[in-house]
């Protein structure tokens, strides 16, 4: 895949990796691995690596700090479940998660990296936030990193969207001023839908 999409705007990523660089850790995959095999992106804290495989935000920090030894970008996933939303504590969920996952860098770091946020309620069921409930989770978010960092940092750190995104819904979410991206899920699973996503541009 590297190999066909070389010279193009086009970068490879990967689902997931571990952290360690070598050893007996039989069906991992490390980031030297993925380096290898052309990867400029990995996703790291998805929701159902956390709720499957119990990933805590300490695990995926150290995922992240292997990442970035290979020079490569994370993806960094939060979100809330649906009993966590309408007990109206998805800010400390979230306070949580990217406070745990971002420990220990520098802005300069910080800056480079991709959020996600991913309502948990909202993947893969058909459910999608409103535009304004998922403003307010990004907004939430990038004043969280201004907190920690600084401006200029929380400005340069791109923040996704990912729940349920698909061809008629993007260009609502798109709209909102904190929304930089998308995180595609299923609807990548189709060519026709994952090509008008990926020709859609924000304005």
């Amino acid at each position: 895949v590297y190999q066909f999409l070389k010279g193009s705007n086009i970068k490879v990523g990967a689902q997931n990796c571990y952290f360690e660089k070598k050893g007996a850790f039989t069906g991992e995959v490390s980031p030297s691995m993925l380096k290898e095999a052309g990867c400029a992106y990995v996703i790291l804290g998805h929701s159902e690596r956390r709720q499957y495989f119990k990933e805590t935000n300490e695990f995926i920090n150290k995922k992240v700090k292997a990442v970035l030894a290979e020079g490569l970008l994370p993806i960094i996933c939060v979100g809330e479940t649906l009993e966590e939303r309408e007990k109206n504590i998805w800010n400390e969920v979230i306070k949580t998660q990217v406070t745990g996952c971002l420990l220990g860098f520098s802005k300069e770091e910080v800056a480079k990296m991709v959020l996600a946020y991913e309502p948990v309620w909202a993947i893969g069921t058909g459910k999608v936030a409103s535009k304004e409930q998922a403003q307010e989770v990004h907004k939430f978010i990038r004043a969280l990193v201004e907190k920690l960092y600084d401006k200029p940092t929380a400005e340069a750190v791109r923040i996704q969207y990912g729940g349920s995104v698909k061809p008629d819904n993007v260009s609502i979410l798109m709209s909102e001023p904190d929304i930089d991206g998308a995180l595609v899920g299923g609807a990548a699973l189709e060519a026709e839908s994952f090509v008008k996503l990926v020709k859609f541009e924000k304005k």
